[in-house]
Order: C-alpha cells, then sequence, then structure tokens
C-alpha cells in the first residue's frame, strides 16, 4: 500500500486560506476607510459648504434687518419729535382761541362809554384786568357782567383807587377772575343769540 502525505500540501493550503483571509480583511479595512473618505469628502464636506453659504446669506439678511430696524428707530425718532411740534402747534392754537374768545367776551362784558381795560393778563387758572371807569357804578356792572359770563367762576375786586385824568376824576381798578373751563363754539354762539 502506498501511502501519501497530505500534510503539507494541507498545512500550505490552510496558510494560503489564512492569507486570503488576511488579504480580504485588509482589503476591507482599506476600502471601509476609503468609503469613509468618500463620505466624508462628498457628502459631509458638501454639507458644510451648504450651511457655510446658508450662514453667509442668513449675515446679508441680518444686515438688511439691521439697516432697516435702525430706519425705523430713525423714523420713530422722528415720530416723537414731530408728534412734540404738534402739541406745541396745539397749544399754541387753543392759546390763541383762548385769547381770541376772552378779548371777544371782554368786548361785549365793558360797560360802553363809561370804562375801558388798559391790561390783561392770563394764565392757566386766572385773569387779571386792569382798566379805568368813570365811577364805582361802572366797576360794579362790570364785575356783575364777568360773574355772568360762562369764562369766569369768581370776581375779586383787588384794587379801587380814584386818580385824575387830565382834569377828571377816575376810577383805576383791578380785577382778578378764576377760569371756568372752556368754552365750547356752541355755548358761545348760543350765548350771542340769547342777546340778540
Amino acid at each position: 500500500m502506498i501511502r501519501i502525505n497530505l500534510l503539507p500540501f494541507r498545512a500550505a493550503r490552510a496558510k494560503e486560506n489564512i492569507r486570503r483571509q488576511v488579504s480580504i480583511f485588509l482589503l476591507l479595512i482599506v476600502l471601509v476607510l476609503v468609503g469613509m473618505w468618500c463620505h466624508k469628502r462628498y457628502f459631509i464636506d458638501l454639507k458644510i459648504d451648504r450651511l457655510e453659504a446658508d450662514n453667509k446669506q442668513v449675515e446679508a439678511q441680518i444686515k438688511d434687518y439691521k439697516a432697516k430696524a435702525d430706519e425705523v428707530t430713525a423714523i420713530e425718532k422722528d415720530l416723537g419729535i414731530l408728534e412734540q411740534k404738534l402739541k406745541v402747534v396745539y397749544n399754541l392754537k387753543s392759546m390763541l382761541k383762548d385769547a381770541v374768545i376772552l378779548l371777544e367776551s371782554m368786548t361785549r362784558l365793558v360797560v360802553k362809554e363809561q370804562m375801558w381795560i388798559t391790561y390783561i393778563q392770563t394764565s392757566d387758572t386766572a385773569v387779571t384786568l386792569k382798566g379805568v371807569a368813570f365811577d364805582n357804578r361802572t366797576v360794579a356792572d362790570f364785575m356783575t357782567n364777568l360773574e355772568k359770563s360762562s369764562l369766569f367762576k369768581s370776581v375779586d375786586l383787588n384794587t379801587l383807587q380814584m386818580q385824575d385824568m387830565q382834569s377828571v376824576k377816575v376810577k383805576i381798578f383791578e380785577v382778578v377772575s378764576s377760569k371756568a373751563l372752556r368754552e365750547t363754539k356752541e355755548n358761545e354762539q348760543e350765548e350771542q343769540s340769547k342777546k340778540k
């Protein structure tokens, strides 16, 4: 009987299988590394580039919005200044209207041909009137007219002095009156129509 020793062949075959498996394993590791590099390059780097582009776009939008916000702030500041100016104009118109109403009412309240007003001073709450009259009765009638008017609440006589004016004895007076609430134009027109 012939004997063949297959052990060296089997050992060589086993070594060859081990080498092949190690080669396949190393090749798989290389392929995994190449795949990971490709994934990083094509997917992650592209995603980073896209995010950087988006970031630049957002920064540009932020600059635009900041410029617009600065414009809005400037407009709000200008509006505040304009509102203050409008308030001043409104107050001036109101004061002018009050002065016109006061002067117009004085023409109705003075005793004609018996007295005249020489000085008017107004504040928010009071009116000071100085004038000249021919007698005490005229001053009393004038004060009564002021009390009846809806423009004044209370009327007080501060001073009443006799004085010579071009060889005629006259009465110099000062009257202080507190203002009533502002009279509307309709009330003033009603008062005028009643007197007619």
